[in-house]
């Protein structure tokens, strides 16, 4: 459910941590943490903010979009889950895509599509389909021949995951088959 200003001082009480206090205290735990499963929990936990318009301006004051960003270069594949996830979640909002544009995570995107990892790839297409919409250059960069032929791939690959083929025909129908 998204959050509001009432809604958050309701769920927060008088004595709760608000949330740029709260997000901001994730993000240091995860700067500091040593181990993977610390790293992939926070990860995941922010994520699950970036699904909120609520949370999308303190998102980018701290960064984590940039923070998603950097885990999809890292080998855990836990992290690259989870931080296309964050991605995927932030994308509906023009601004975060810019940030995340500018911050050259197109093509780290795009690699997530050869991803082992099912949910991986799911996040990435949902993410290029509300990326592609953004301005011309991300949209060109997007539908290169090798991207479309793999997200067409997809879109055939009915038996092997309904969800890989039903989010790559819609990316198809609305960024491809349109035009």
């Amino acid at each position: 459910m998204f959050t509001n200003n009432e809604r958050q001082e309701e769920r927060t009480g008088k004595h709760g941590t608000p949330r740029l206090q709260y997000l901001q205290e994730l993000v240091s735990q995860f700067q500091n943490a040593t181990d993977e499963e610390t790293k992939e929990r926070i990860v995941a936990n922010l994520g699950n903010f970036a699904y909120d318009p609520y949370n999308y301006t303190i998102l980018r004051q701290l960064n984590v979009l940039e923070l998603f960003i950097d885990c999809l270069t890292e080998p855990n594949e836990k992290l690259v889950e989870f931080g296309i996830g964050g991605i995927c979640n932030a994308c509906a909002e023009p601004n975060n895509v810019a940030t995340i544009v500018q911050a050259d995570g197109t093509p780290l995107i795009i690699k997530c599509l050869s991803s082992p990892v099912r949910n991986t790839v799911n996040y990435a297409l949902g993410a290029l389909y509300y990326m592609c919409d953004y301005n011309r250059a991300t949209r060109e960069q997007i539908l290169k021949e090798e991207v479309v032929d793999l997200i067409e791939r997809y879109g055939a690959a009915e038996s092997v995951s309904v969800s890989f083929s039903n989010l790559a025909k819609a990316f198809l129908d609305k960024h491809v088959h349109a035009n």
